[in-house]
């Protein structure tokens, strides 16, 4: 079984991957480690190695293969990225989503910075995001037709979450 989970910066993508993991006996794969390592690689800040991603498409077409190549030749997996569920074959696909302020305070507190700063950055990263999936894929990360289940992390707790998938995932017919 091949698992996406994909969402925003601070929808609980990696929360929620974690438990599941743990809670199916999967292993996780996070795309947004894979981007922080190469951001860590080049001495760079999130922001910064997205808007060299966005003049250079060689960084997100590399990240965006090895993502396919994994899910081709792994399975029993979560995959975690934000494209994952246009780019992967999988038996269920899960968007989280959340308002940007809620999203912003969860990014505060996790990298110990000012709500207002967090928010701006992640406004900025998702536009920038946002711009190379459409011109390098034609994909427009706002169209949830591709997901099986959308969810509100602000309503619901990490538990109460995995709770919802994994009951998704014993109906799969």
């Amino acid at each position: 079984m091949i698992i996406t989970i994909s969402g925003p910066p601070g929808s609980g993508k990696s929360t929620l991957s974690r438990i599941l993991s743990v809670r199916l006996g999967m292993e996780h794969i996070s795309m947004g480690d894979v981007f922080r390592k190469c951001a860590e690689d080049r001495c760079m800040c999130l922001a910064e190695f997205g808007i060299l991603a966005k003049s250079n498409g060689d960084i997100d077409r590399e990240i965006d293969e090895m993502q396919r190549r994994i899910a081709k030749e792994k399975d029993n997996i979560i995959i975690e990225g934000r494209l994952s569920g246009f780019l992967v074959d999988a038996d269920m696909k899960v968007w989280l989503k959340a308002p940007i302020e809620i999203r912003a305070e969860r990014i505060a507190k996790r990298e110990g910075k000012h709500v207002l700063t967090a928010m701006a950055e992640t406004s900025e990263r998702e536009q920038c995001e946002r711009e190379r999936y459409l011109n390098y894929y034609n994909i427009d990360i706002k169209d949830m037709s591709v997901y099986d289940l959308v969810i509100d992390s602000s309503k619901w707790g990490p538990e109460g979450i995995s709770d919802i998938v994994v009951k998704a995932i014993e109906y799969l017919v």
